[in-house]
């Protein structure tokens, strides 16, 4: 495989060719992958005659303004812009440049690499890739903290909290041997943040502390989940070291003896392979939900001005067998994250008082506002709810009132079309009702 940028495909690799097939009969290459131009935040392209050029060093390193300034402007081919070129430095980097270190640097250049296409490189996005690998330090010195001192001998019994992060990790592994073998690598290491961020650290974590620090928490469960948590997280280092090589390596030296795992360093562990972990889709249902319906109390608690830390009751009504079942299942995790001292079901029939509204699916997810919140702002809430989803109406219904589009999209493309304008307008009847329950107050 050649590595090159398309600005040189004719000077360069056209030649190198056409040489390498007159002088010895055979092709020197048979894949070419083609790199975007690194250019500034402007778009123009870094060169030393204008002084917007960054050296990688001093993004690993970090520079102070005045050396940065006379490395700028030292041995320019062009003098006389020196003034220009120093005003500018000034200007845009009035405290130097902070050391970001190698590996944010490495997770920039890949996350930008789409195939062909030029980088505009952004500080902000070097800056939020240094955040992501202090995300992950943080995660191992959680997982660290929880595991160091634990008896690890037993195999415990896996939550279904750690049936879902298992299975997450497959799905992710699915998607990062996909991007590896198609050259995606900006796509590869977005799945890599995307779980790492968004499913292990924010949810994850938060998911595993009733299990491990609850007075009644189950030791066999307990003892799952520090099994798992030490498990996926070295899963996940062996799939981001190609990325972010030094703090994998480091993390991994800490996390392996705990696996017990030999070796003295990641580099001569495999890539992790996603068949080597079962899909487990009960356990991506019951947490899905449960996400679903702690994201819409946070998002009461956000708009309705209630406190994080006040603990709240919650009521549930509508729903199916199967909303019943996955409350059942989850109800420990939902009092816990989301501050719920008691859960309650209605029946279908009975009128609920006064509350905040969350739809998740057919299932409405409600809190009682008696003393909690100010009834304007609730009513201000619910009014922006009903305009997105009459919207939402409006967009479908339109579609399907397009006879070509009928006519012309698969049935099954249709049937879903249909299914959503019925559950937006379920969904809006809903939330037009509790509207009116807080405007007859």
């Amino acid at each position: 495989v050649l590595v090159t940028g398309h600005d040189i495909i004719f000077f360069w690799v056209a030649r190198m060719i056409m040489m390498t097939l007159r002088f010895t009969g055979e092709i020197p290459f048979r894949k070419v992958y083609v790199t975007g131009m690194v250019r500034d935040a402007e778009g123009n392209k870094m060169s030393k005659v204008k002084g917007n050029g960054i050296d990688p060093l001093d993004l690993l390193d970090g520079i102070g303004l005045e050396d940065l300034v006379a490395k700028k402007t030292s041995n320019l081919t062009q003098p006389h812009l020196a003034a220009r070129i120093e005003k500018n430095t000034r200007r845009e980097f009035p405290d130097g440049i902070p050391s970001y270190g190698a590996d944010a640097l490495r997770f920039t250049c890949c996350a930008l690499a789409s195939t062909g296409r030029d980088v505009r490189f952004d500080f902000k996005q070097i800056e939020g890739y240094r955040n992501f690998c202090n995300k992950l330090w943080n995660a191992s010195r959680f997982v660290m903290m929880n595991c160091e001192a634990a008896d690890l001998s037993q195999i415990g019994t896996p939550s279904i909290v750690d049936r879902w992060i298992l299975s997450r990790t497959r799905s992710m592994l699915e998607d990062s041997e996909r991007a590896i073998e198609t050259y995606r690598f900006d796509l590869y290491a977005n799945h890599i943040y995307e779980f790492t961020w968004g499913e292990y650290c924010d949810w994850y974590l938060e998911l595993t502390k009733p299990l491990l620090w609850d007075d009644d928490a189950d030791p066999a469960m307990a003892a799952g989940t520090r099994r798992t948590l030490l498990m996926v997280l070295e899963i996940l280092l062996r799939a981001a070291h190609p990325i972010i090589p030094f703090i994998t390596d480091k993390i991994w030296r800490d996390v392996a003896p705990l696996n017990s795992l030999t070796g003295s360093t990641i580099m001569t562990q495999p890539f992790p392979l996603a068949h080597e972990i079962a899909a487990d889709k009960e356990a991506d249902d019951a947490i899905e939900w449960l996400k679903g319906v702690i994201v819409g109390v946070r998002n009461i608690r956000g708009e309705a001005g209630i406190k994080p830390k006040q603990t709240i009751d919650l009521l549930l009504q509508g729903g199916g067998e199967r909303d019943r079942a996955l409350a059942a299942t989850t109800d420990q995790l939902l009092k816990r994250l989301a501050k719920v001292e008691n859960i309650r079901w209605l029946h279908a029939e009975e009128v609920a008082p006064v509350n905040a509204l969350a739809l998740v699916g057919d299932l409405k997810v409600m809190v009682p506002l008696a003393g909690l919140i100010d009834l304007d702002a609730e009513k201000a809430r619910l009014q922006k709810e009903i305009d997105r989803r009459q919207a939402e109406v409006s967009r479908v219904t339109g579609k399907l009132g397009n006879a070509k589009f009928v006519a012309n999209a698969p049935p099954e493309v249709v049937a879903s079309e249909r299914e959503k304008a019925q559950a937006a307008q379920d969904a809006l009847r809903a939330l037009h009702t509790q509207l009116l329950s807080l405007n007859n107050l």
